[in-house]
């Protein structure tokens, strides 16, 4: 029997995707571009955020808080998500002319850095000793379908944001092959 848990990739690895991939876009941002470039980009960043602590706070924090050995970062993961999302909401409010926009975006990146740096190196490495192979595929499975189901509604936002925050950026073709080339590993893993 055919099952979608073999083709997918692990949550693990869907995390650590999710994090090059709002790192890359982070670094995008600079002060001297125009105004609806910054807008994009920062649009860009909140959305791929808010879906990625959404898919963590329904699927992988609930599977891993059992079995979490180190609790001070398990436990200040969500609140974390909450600091960020107060910060995101701000960001929507501020006109991005504004020197105030770029300080969000700033704060923002800090805060992301020092949360995934927990995650990459106390959480996901963690999940892989505990969890199984099945179950982290499983989980990513799971991760998947919902993704689909939080990014319908906003597809064509989402796509808009990146043609205009990336337009004639390198990055913009790094992250499409990032893309590719992490299906592609994905499917040959699970392929062997």
């Amino acid at each position: 029997m055919f099952s979608l848990n073999k083709l997918s990739p692990t949550i693990t690895d869907m995390i650590r995707f999710d994090h090059s991939h709002v790192m890359v876009t982070f670094h995008q941002y600079t002060r001297d571009k125009s105004p609806s470039v910054k807008k994009a980009l920062a649009e860009t960043i909140c959305d791929a955020l808010e879906i990625h602590a959404t898919l963590e706070e329904e699927i992988f924090y609930p599977a891993m808080r059992p079995k979490a050995h180190d609790r001070k970062v398990m436990d200040k993961s969500e609140p974390e998500h909450d600091e960020m999302r107060r910060v995101i909401a701000e960001l929507r409010r501020t006109d991005p002319a504004s020197p105030r926009h770029d300080e969000l975006v700033f704060e923002l990146m800090r805060d992301v850095v020092h949360h995934v740096a927990d995650e990459e190196t106390v959480l996901l490495p963690e999940a892989e000793q505990t969890l199984g192979k099945d179950q982290l595929s499983e989980l990513g499975a799971r991760m998947t379908k919902r993704r689909m189901q939080l990014v319908g509604p906003k597809a064509g936002k989402l796509a808009a944001n990146h043609v205009r925050g990336f337009s004639g950026s390198t990055a913009a073709v790094v992250v499409g092959l990032a893309s590719a080339l992490f299906a592609a590993r994905a499917f040959t893993r699970r392929s062997a």
